[in-house]
């Protein structure tokens, strides 16, 4: 019987080979990191409009009041989430609440926004914080909450202007990769959007906007957010379409 013997690549047909999944490659990577920004850019707008939705629950079951006046005040991540003690009155003003007694079941959000670590939330390549009112008289700062969540230790956010505001961003773990714009939204509950392009994008855990980024002041969460125009940080924010 005459046998036959299979030949081997050579040389060059492996070279043509690697150059055509070279060029393959080249053309599928942009594709699939494009679809991951936009899914995780779809998914952030998702988890801002849970924010918002979360909050309203919060103030109409009346879940906080630290300063006992029957007005119900808006919360951050932990409080929400159920994974740290919500804030109570203690003698009519704010106070920590006992761990083991005054977290939040059921709580208004899901549990994964409420595993808070250097006081943001990482979720879908996105990055969120929430910052409640510092004070009750303008210029008004934002605070923002532990950096394992809630509130559990002086300063806590002024009892009143709480019970009327609240502002949270999301912006990309990553920019470029795991995202590309920047989202805002408030207690009106119109989500902004930033193109976050600059030479400095917000990116990374550390790497965030500040309480005001969004606002039409500088420092102080009772100007309202800039429509359209530049805003504190100087950037553009626009009601996502």
């Amino acid at each position: 019987m005459r046998k036959t013997h299979r030949r081997g690549f050579s040389l060059v047909e492996l070279m043509v080979v690697v150059a055509i999944m070279a060029v393959l490659i080249s053309f599928a990577v942009p594709r699939f990191l494009g679809a991951r920004r936009s899914a995780n850019e779809t998914s952030a707008i998702g988890t801002m409009r849970a924010i918002v939705s979360a909050q309203m629950a919060l103030q109409a079951a009346g879940s906080i009041d630290t300063d006992s006046d029957g007005q119900a005040e808006y919360g951050y991540f932990g409080e929400m989430g159920g994974t740290v003690p919500a804030r109570v009155s203690a003698g009519g003003s704010p106070g920590a609440g006992t761990l083991g007694n005054d977290e939040l079941d059921p709580s208004p959000l899901i549990q994964s926004l409420g595993s808070v670590s250097q006081s943001v939330v990482t979720h879908s390549g996105y990055v969120f914080q929430i910052w409640l009112p510092a004070g009750n008289a303008a210029p008004i700062a934002g605070l923002a909450e532990d950096p394992s969540g809630g509130k559990l230790a002086a300063p806590f956010p002024d009892s009143d202007a709480t019970e009327n505001a609240f502002c949270a961003y999301g912006w990309p773990v990553r920019a470029g990769f795991t995202g590309s714009r920047c989202f805002f939204v408030n207690q009106e509950g119109v989500i902004l959007e930033m193109q976050n392009r600059g030479a400095t994008p917000y990116s990374g855990v550390t790497g965030g906007p500040d309480f005001d980024a969004a606002f039409g002041l500088v420092g102080d969460m009772s100007a309202g957010f800039a429509r359209g125009g530049p805003a504190a940080d100087g950037n553009t924010w626009m009601p996502v379409q």
